[in-house]
């Protein structure tokens, strides 16, 4: 085999491995029905383990804050501003977070399917940074928060209609173990 065959074979090899990394967000992930979940009871952690969700109504469970309290919120069309609506969730969100300071988060910043990936991309990362800013400034301390953006290429509904659309135009706080 010559050594362009190689080289070829070796960064597919390379780029397949790089797609599949479900401990990228690091230990302790907890994101029920997220992007990394299936809704149950537990999140995936590292090396499969698992973190234990808890119960709905124990307000001191991951559980309460991604169902109760709430770990989304929506957007309009081409906006990171915060609606009413949102900063209500964050709020909550603030204080579950200031009483919790064993998790940290991963604030995700989506877009609905129109526009470029790149632009998408930038407004998912400005959605995601609107939600980190505004819980900083509920007393959430920033080095608990991280940001990543996903653009278009997570959606929770892939229909091509607003009412699709309007679903995917979001931003996830993903909570995490480790906090300060």
């Amino acid at each position: 085999m010559t050594m362009a065959p190689k080289a070829a074979l070796l960064l597919a090899v390379l780029a397949l491995a790089a797609c599949n990394n479900p401990n990228k967000y690091g230990k302790g992930v907890v994101d029920p029905g997220g992007a990394y979940g299936s809704g149950a009871a537990t999140g995936n952690g590292v090396g499969g383990a698992r973190v234990p969700l808890g119960n709905i109504n124990d307000p001191n469970s991951p559980a309460y804050f991604n169902g109760r309290v709430g770990d989304m919120v929506h957007f309009v069309v081409d906006q990171s501003t915060l609606s009413p609506e949102a900063i209500q969730i964050l709020n909550g969100q603030a204080k579950w977070l200031s009483s919790h300071t064993k998790y940290s988060a991963i604030i995700e910043g989506h877009a609905d399917e129109q526009g470029t990936r790149e632009y998408n991309l930038a407004l998912g990362a400005r959605r995601a940074t609107a939600v980190q800013e505004y819980l900083i400034s509920q007393g959430v301390s920033g080095s608990r928060l991280r940001t990543v953006s996903y653009g278009k290429e997570r959606p929770i509904c892939t229909e091509a209609v607003d009412s699709c659309f309007s679903q995917n135009r979001r931003a996830v706080t993903v909570l995490t173990l480790g906090g300060n």
